[in-house]
């Protein structure tokens, strides 16, 4: 998310809108906390964030977060420089952590209550991840940052937010990019480029659009678990989505 993310939406001044969605996963890169920066995190990009998610905090949404780590480390790009790929890995997902906390700090601020749970153990800042602990605390109206991946190397935060996912029973999984949903190639390349208002899991894995990595497609297709990106700059747009309009591309079943 390069430059200055737009001002959030209000629900001040207009009618409270109702979610069609109870219980969501929201997936952010690492690096949509760059925003001016070419390294670690801009706070006016976390800033807009809690902000956005706040709205569907308001209308009683439960929400699951997994966030990348590819503002501060990127495992796979530094196998190139003698690091094997396992250890790469693992430290990419320290940085997840460290993004999760990030966003916890923010979002404490703004009076939502957040929990971290780490797929990697460390109790001094983040609770072991147990399936059933994190379903507990959606259901008492808390956000859950899930941080540290799957736990597991060669798996991305991508597969790691199809898991999760599943796990929480989510009703859908939303995908946050700086552009407006699928494309059939790259938009911000191609001025041709055409945005799908809906694709299969299928036709997504055979074009190779690189929505999520194909194991994260997978889960998503072998599980039925639907799948909508979309551009999380634009302000409010994660609270219509959740609303039922139609925002973005859903990536769902054949038919």
């Amino acid at each position: 998310m390069k430059g200055r993310p737009m001002q959030p939406a209000s629900l001040y001044g207009q009618a409270m809108k109702k979610a069609v969605y109870k219980r969501v996963l929201l997936k952010l890169s690492g690096e949509a906390l760059l925003g001016e920066k070419s390294f670690g995190i801009d706070m006016a990009v976390l800033e807009y964030i809690a902000d956005e998610i706040s709205m569907l905090v308001e209308i009683g949404v439960e929400i699951g977060i997994v966030i990348g780590g590819g503002n501060i480390y990127r495992g796979v790009a530094m196998t190139s420089h003698g690091i094997d790929r396992a250890s790469g890995d693992n430290m990419g997902m320290l940085a997840t952590v460290m993004n999760s906390i990030a966003l916890q700090q923010t979002f404490e601020r703004r009076g939502i209550s957040v929990r971290i749970l780490s797929a990697i153990e460390m109790m001094r800042v983040a609770e072991p991840f147990v399936r059933e602990r994190a379903i507990k605390h959606l259901k008492a109206g808390r956000v859950v940052i899930f941080a540290g991946g799957t736990g597991n190397p060669y798996f991305t935060t991508d597969t790691a937010a199809s898991l999760r996912a599943l796990e929480i029973n989510a009703d859908v999984m939303l995908k946050a990019t700086k552009v407006d949903g699928v494309y059939d190639k790259d938009p911000l390349v191609c001025q041709d480029a055409i945005l799908f208002d809906r694709i299969s899991y299928s036709e997504a894995l055979a074009r190779n659009l690189r929505v999520m990595d194909a194991t994260a497609i997978s889960l998503c297709r072998d599980n039925n678990l639907p799948l909508i990106v979309f551009n999380i700059a634009k302000g409010g747009n994660i609270r219509d989505v959740v609303c039922g309009e139609n925002i973005g591309t859903i990536v769902g079943d054949e038919t």
